[in-house]
């Protein structure tokens, strides 16, 4: 069986060469079992040496196959293209910066050898700040509730895929793409296993808060319309609380005659109809956004330099 290892990379120039020392030896282990492998690593735009010291570890490696692409399109791009160029029987998805451990590959292979089409790793919250699993807790809790496929906190996308899985995952063309979910979307029978958080062993993530915060949002818009139907039942809820106020002003107006108008109510109400008159509208504009980026219909990513023979760029 081959094994195409799928690595985006951002950059990586300082743990590139330790990720793959890393996996070389792992390769080597497995190919007395009969599992060769083959390396692709996507160069996600980088600023520094990643693209060199990629085309230096090709020049070493036969077994390494290098993407770079012409600018910074994201990592979920980035795991595109890498589906796009694996080769192998099945296909192992992490990150380059050893936090996914690759002494686990070889777990994954044994579990995908029992006829599993998804082997995923799920990390522990050990070592994360208390706040960081917390909102983690709650945001999978919430985003359950809505959306259309099941999300497991703690699993990401390092996991193993069977050919049938990457050929399914690559027929979904969608431009705003959240591949935790369309992994969970494709189905397929899948296992998961554990294991403990590592730390990064060099540099800093490129993920900030507001980068965590907009990923959270694309999974929640991807796979459900629920936003939109909830923004209906909020205006319809709105719309009749304001007769019942109507009514109850119009009846006191009768019974009492008129009075001085309550200003301070006036005005919150006023404040608080334009404040949930905005959500709606940026609610209809998120849906309305994805809808403007799917039309265009643009490439997910374009290739600047690359050694293999034939690539697409343009993902139909």
């Amino acid at each position: 069986m081959l094994i195409s290892i799928v690595a985006p990379c951002y950059n990586e120039e300082e743990t590139i060469g330790r990720f793959h020392d890393r996996i070389h030896k792992v390769a080597e282990e497995l190919l007395p079992l009969g599992h060769d492998m083959e390396f692709v690593y996507v160069d996600d735009g980088s600023r520094d040496r990643t693209l060199d010291v990629l085309q230096h570890l090709a020049g070493l490696d036969p077994r390494v196959r290098y993407v770079s692409f012409s600018r910074n399109f994201g990592k979920e791009a980035a795991l595109l293209a890498g589906l796009h160029h694996a080769t192998g029987d099945s296909a192992i998805v992490m990150d380059a910066d050893l936090q996914h451990p690759p002494e686990l590959i070889r777990r994954m292979v044994e579990l995908r050898g029992q006829g599993y089409d998804q082997v995923i790793a799920r990390r522990t919250r050990s070592g994360d700040r208390i706040t960081r699993t917390l909102t983690a807790r709650l945001y999978y809790r919430i985003v359950n509730r809505l959306v259309d496929v099941e999300l497991v906190d703690g699993v990401g996308d390092f996991r193993l895929l069977s050919r049938r899985v990457v050929d399914a995952v690559l027929q979904l063309t969608e431009y705003n793409r959240f591949s935790k979910g369309l992994f969970a979307w494709v189905g397929f029978p899948g296992t998961t296993f554990e294991y403990e958080n590592a730390v990064r062993e060099h540099g800093r993530s490129s993920w900030s808060f507001r980068s965590l915060l907009d990923y959270a949002l694309d999974g929640l818009l991807s796979f459900n319309n629920r936003p939109l139907r909830a923004a209906l039942h909020l205006g319809m809820a709105l719309l009749v609380c304001a007769g019942l106020y109507t009514a109850w002003i119009v009846g006191a107006a009768l019974v009492q005659g008129v009075r001085t108008p309550g200003y301070v109510t006036l005005i919150t109400t006023v404040t608080a109809l334009a404040g949930v008159q905005m959500v709606m509208l940026g609610v209809i504009g998120e849906y309305t956004g994805r809808i403007y980026y799917e039309v265009k219909g643009r490439p997910h990513f374009l290739v600047k330099a690359t050694n293999v023979e034939r690539t697409k760029d343009l993902i139909p």
